[in-house]
């Protein structure tokens, strides 16, 4: 580990350090004022920032740069040119120009558009995004970028998420000013995403086509020992673990990510990190940016980083629990309580918006964390149940359920906690609680959005809350503009009363594992999008539509094209997985199968020639593989029908399809594990066909 850790963190970044220093003080000033602002950044100020950026880059190591851009397909992408410029007499210049800096012109004919553009529309452009710095990796400046198709649609995630931070901003901003608060000219997001991930050694990795292919294991009995103990959660680093995050920290922080705190996870070879809160779009780069150096660390050490979201049956699946919050640029968290906060009217106003948002729009949360692998997570006893509630606890409850009576809410000592040590030292308890099974609970001075798989951008979850919570903010401004100034606390009160009985219905603070709550949220009209071919079609709805589209975050086309984009996501991932279940009890497990026979077969055989001894025991266990061979090969070519059965449809309609391989395939997929993992549990290790659960979870 380096041992001078300020002069590390950043190193690699084009940060206000960095530009302070390099730029000129009008093109400096010029360039905080777009940042801060939103302002348009002139093409001199480009030309200015080009060239120091390059100088620096260059000083770094850098001979290329990068356009770093997020499209639809879940990952980033980047095409690298060089610095070089030939000036004749072979001789080069390294040169870098302003033009070159605010816009690329990537092929967009092989990213997901969702008939956004023709193949001939082939064309896009990537737009310099100067509110998130430029960074050096791997001797390449990489400038982060939003990209749209040529007819100017966006065609990625950052795009529609800056246009979600500006809308919030400007109803946030207004709502403030009419609550006093003149002094605030920008509010801004902030997310801190903890991030969860499996380590396995990378020569097992490479002999299990399933996770090579789908991130996950598609089959594999369990061990003796799963996470039943709990012994894994919080415990001793192994080395070779702890050299990896180690190594991990290092790489972040040079790239200016606050990597904050690490530890095991629950499940065996499981484990977290989680960073400092920042800027909704920044936490965003570096969410990706993160889950990239993750992985390539991990090879550094001869390991597999697993990103999926359930890569093992059995044991606890990975998520991302983005915290997120709201800011002023005066220092102020507008869901900070303070000392009083049933007195606190801004607080209560954006509370209240919260509340609200979440409510009318828990279908828009719900398809943000939607996923193919997501599906096997959520409702498990590791993750919140599909049914989007928020958790208070106890202080705000009694304060809510206070003002919707009318009645005085009376402020509770903290309570101290008494360990029964006298050693040890007094504590107060959190009044805020910490419910794991809420989907989205308040933790202090945030909300923690529990749901997002640990593979997905937390682009789309942002999105979503800022655009909601806009529009909540939007309702509530309407209904209180014409309150006088001194009447305002009281029709404050009086707001979030009304909002209270219309929206209480969301909030829940007991265990979501439970069938009661199932019953209990039925009755309360609380949506159950259980899979993703069941949530999907809800972002098509007129009331998601007009969401978008009033505050400009999407076009209603922007909004179909990426639900079919996300229909033909699912589709697409659960037909790779049937086509690699088919190729590994092809080549693997059927083939293992008919070699234990022919050895039991022999063994049988031999005893009764040398002994003449009848092997029962032998008989059994023969009889045993048999009939699992013949049950394999029959489903087998069942699924290998159906799963031609369903690409057919989705060229026909592939919202048909998301469904049929969700009910058909992916059932037929489960049915075909349950005898395979029998028969895993019962050959000789000699013949296993690939590493098990044992050796993947526990010798990492």
């Amino acid at each position: 580990m380096a041992k001078n850790i300020p002069e590390l963190y950043g190193s690699l970044v084009f940060n206000d350090k960095i530009m302070r220093d390099k730029l000129p003080k009008d093109i400096y000033k010029a360039l905080k004022k777009t940042i801060e602002n939103n302002t348009h950044l002139e093409l001199d100020v480009a030309n200015s920032v080009a060239v120091a950026m390059k100088e620096w880059a260059v000083e770094n190591g850098a001979t290329h740069y990068t356009h770093w851009f997020q499209p639809m397909t879940g990952y980033t992408a980047e095409k690298h040119d060089s610095f070089v410029t030939p000036v004749g007499d072979g001789q080069i210049i390294m040169d870098f120009s302003g033009k070159e800096l605010v816009k690329g012109e990537p092929d967009a004919s092989s990213f997901p558009s969702g008939g956004l553009r023709a193949t001939f529309e082939a064309r896009g452009y990537t737009a310099w995004d100067p509110t998130s710095p430029a960074f050096v990796k791997d001797g390449t400046l990489y400038i982060p970028t939003a990209f749209c198709s040529y007819s100017g649609e966006a065609l990625d995630k950052k795009t529609p998420l800056l246009r979600s931070m500006e809308a919030l901003n400007k109803e946030a901003t207004k709502m403030l000013h009419l609550l006093g608060r003149t002094d605030v000219t920008n509010v801004s997001t902030t997310v801190g995403p903890e991030q969860e991930y499996f380590l396995v050694d990378k020569e097992l990795y490479k002999q299990r086509k399933d996770l090579i292919f789908t991130g996950r294991t598609l089959l594999g009995a369990m061990p003796p020992k799963g996470q039943e103990m709990e012994d894994h959660y919080f415990g001793a680093l192994k080395p070779r673990v702890s050299a990896f995050m180690h190594d991990l920290d290092e790489e972040l922080w040079k790239l200016g990510i606050p990597a904050k705190t690490k530890h095991n996870e629950v499940a065996p070879g499981q484990h977290e990190l989680a960073p400092v809160f920042d800027t909704t779009n920044v936490a965003v780069d570096h969410n990706q940016l993160t889950m990239e150096v993750m992985k390539k660390v991990a090879d550094k050490h001869g390991l597999a980083c697993l990103l999926h979201e359930k890569p093992f049956d059995g044991i606890n699946g990975s998520g991302k629990h983005n915290n997120w919050s709201m800011s002023t640029n005066t220092g102020l968290n507008l869901l900070e309580p303070g000392k009083t906060p049933a007195d606190n009217i801004s607080f209560l106003v954006f509370l209240m918006a919260v509340i609200k948002a979440v409510d009318d729009y828990a279908d828009l949360m719900r398809i943000s964390v939607a996923s193919a692998g997501n599906d096997h997570r959520l409702g498990a006893n590791e993750a919140p149940p599909a049914i989007v509630s928020i958790f208070l606890g106890e202080e705000l409850n009694a304060i809510i359920e206070a003002i919707e009576k009318d009645e005085l809410f009376n402020q509770q000592d903290r309570v101290r906690m008494e360990t029964g040590a006298t050693v040890l030292p007094h504590f107060f308890k959190d009044t805020t609680d910490r419910n794991r099974t809420s989907p989205f609970a308040f933790t202090g001075n945030k909300f923690e959005f529990r749901m997002l798989g640990s593979e997905v951008s937390v682009a789309g979850p942002n999105i979503v809350l800022n655009t909601a919570v806009a529009e909540a903010l939007s309702q509530f401004y309407e209904e209180l503009k014409d309150a006088n100034t001194d009447d305002m606390k009281d029709a404050v009160h009086q707001l979030v009363k009304r909002a209270i009985a219309k929206h209480k219905k969301v909030i829940f603070n007991g265990n979501g594992y439970t069938d009661e709550w199932v019953e209990e949220a039925e009755r309360r009209g609380l949506y159950n999008l259980k899979s993703t071919p069941e949530a999907l079609p809800h972002f098509v709805d007129d009331k998601n539509i007009e969401l978008f589209t009033k505050h400009g975050v999407f076009t209603e086309t922007e909004i179909r094209s990426r639900y079919e984009i996300f229909v033909e996501n699912y589709c697409k991932i659960i037909h790779i997985e049937a086509k690699t279940l088919q190729s590994m009890l092809n080549h693997d497990v059927l083939p293992a199968i008919y070699s234990y026979e022919d050895e039991l077969s022999n063994t049988i055989q031999f005893k009764r020639d040398a002994a003449g001894i009848e092997s029962k025991a032998g008989k059994t266990e023969l009889a045993f593989m048999s009939e699992a061979y013949d049950k394999i090969y029959e489903l087998l070519g069942k699924l290998k029908d159906d799963t031609t059965s369903a690409e057919a449809l989705t060229e026909e309609d592939v919202y048909k399809a998301s469904f049929y391989y969700h009910d058909v395939i992916l059932a037929e997929m489960d049915e075909i594990r349950k005898i395979a993992d029998e028969v895993e549990d019962k050959l000789p290790a000699h013949l296993l066909p690939y590493p098990t659960y044992e050796d993947l979870l526990f010798y990492a």
